[in-house]
């Protein structure tokens, strides 16, 4: 079965609109051009879509429940179902992408695989599927980030990765990305870069979509089951790069009727200077190899992004999401630190469910805008909170 339908294809340059392309050193574009080959050759192969359907099933554990969350249902007054993106094998929607990404860069005859992690579920990710295929792994991560997701980092080392604490900027989520693709334009014949979500040069952002898409398809399939109709009338998902949103919006991008709602990470108010919110916040930049919506000062040098949330603490998002925002596709919603805090106890009281930081986001959404008794709302859960434990319940991550 064809995992990975074309609903909103770049085009030949990479570009989504105004947004997307191939910004990168010329080091770098023979190591792109032969990925952006690679995985247009083996996308739609029968024998990749195989293994990939077998690791997921079997690995993995797909599909993940779509859940109707009764206690959340009633407090709000309409029909909330939670995609829990957080049963899959890593804890989070991570390991769809690492797998797909793993798989390809075995049939290109790679060896070593290098990735960037902010709250540490791709870096998790990464080294789960590297060290089953048998591969080398190094983890780039902010320092910061190191500190307030120890738990994510002790499970990437007992992996066999060697993640590597970066400390330049604000030692977070952009400046390991930072790291990573100098490591690559250092080391670019043996090395595959496994970019976490749906930014970077192109063919990353569509090639992320893609494997992450999986998500969306069995929300229709699962939606059909349970009401008898496929579409939901709202799909929400947090944003930071975007790979769980677009993962989670992809098969109902061409569906008018489904409103698609985008909650990226407001931090202390998304004009307060202390935010991620580049969709509200941020202007039209180049980041990463790229051209979207970056969080920018008057000098236009990008701004330093704050988020209670590590894996939304990010200055820029994936072109898709960005021409999806500025079509108006996509309603896009700051939550700021305290909503998302609020919306984590929240689930985790109602319905048992202890929610990473960042699917919490989109939680809060519930709670800011009016939905009717009839709508079906359906929230991607994109992983679970065991993370975010010290965060929840105040301890200071230096303790």
């Amino acid at each position: 079965m064809n995992h990975f339908t074309l609903n909103l294809p770049p085009d030949s340059e990479g570009f989504y609109g105004k947004f997307g392309g191939t910004f990168v050193p010329d080091i770098l574009r023979p190591n792109i051009t032969a990925l952006k080959e690679a995985y247009l050759k083996y996308i739609d192969d029968p024998d990749f879509q195989e293994e990939f359907d077998k690791l997921m099933r079997d690995y993995v554990g797909r599909p993940t429940p779509l859940y109707y969350a009764k206690r959340l249902s009633e407090k709000y007054g309409t029909n909330v179902y939670l995609k829990r993106e957080d049963l899959n094998h890593t804890g989070a929607h991570k390991i769809n992408n690492a797998i797909g990404q793993v798989l390809l860069a075995k049939r290109m005859g790679k060896h070593r695989v290098i990735a960037e992690t902010g709250a540490g579920q791709h870096g998790v990710a990464t080294a789960t599927v590297c060290a089953l295929m048998g591969m080398e792994c190094t983890v780039y991560m902010g320092k910061l980030d190191v500190d307030r997701q120890r738990p994510n980092v002790e499970r990437m080392k007992m992996l066999g990765a060697n993640v590597v604490p970066v400390t330049k900027g604000s030692a977070t989520l952009a400046d390991a990305v930072d790291v990573a693709l100098m490591d690559w334009c250092e080391n670019p014949d043996e090395t595959f870069y496994l970019l976490g979500s749906a930014v970077g040069p192109d063919p990353y952002p569509q090639m992320v979509a893609r494997f992450q898409s999986i998500i969306s398809e069995e929300i229709k399939q699962q939606l059909l089951q349970l009401t008898g109709k496929p579409n939901p009338d709202y799909v929400i998902a947090c944003i930071g790069g975007g790979s769980n949103a677009s993962g989670a919006f992809y098969h109902f991008i061409p569906e008018e009727n489904v409103q698609l709602i985008s909650a990226e990470a407001g931090g202390l108010g998304a004009n307060s200077g202390k935010t991620a919110a580049s969709l509200t916040a941020g202007r039209e930049g180049i980041i990463h190899g790229f051209k979207t919506m970056v969080l920018l000062d008057d000098d236009g040098n990008i701004e330093e992004p704050y988020s209670i949330s590590a894996g939304l603490d990010y200055p820029g998002i994936g072109p898709m999401l960005a021409h999806l925002a500025d079509t108006v596709r996509t309603k896009v919603i700051p939550v700021n630190d305290d909503q998302a805090l609020k919306a984590a106890h929240e689930i985790t009281a109602l319905e048992g469910i202890i929610p990473a930081l960042e699917s919490s986001h989109a939680i809060a959404v519930l709670d800011i805008l009016k939905f009717k008794p009839s709508d079906t709302v359906v929230i991607n859960l994109s992983g679970r909170g065991d993370k975010d434990l010290s965060t929840y319940l105040g301890i200071p991550v230096n303790e």
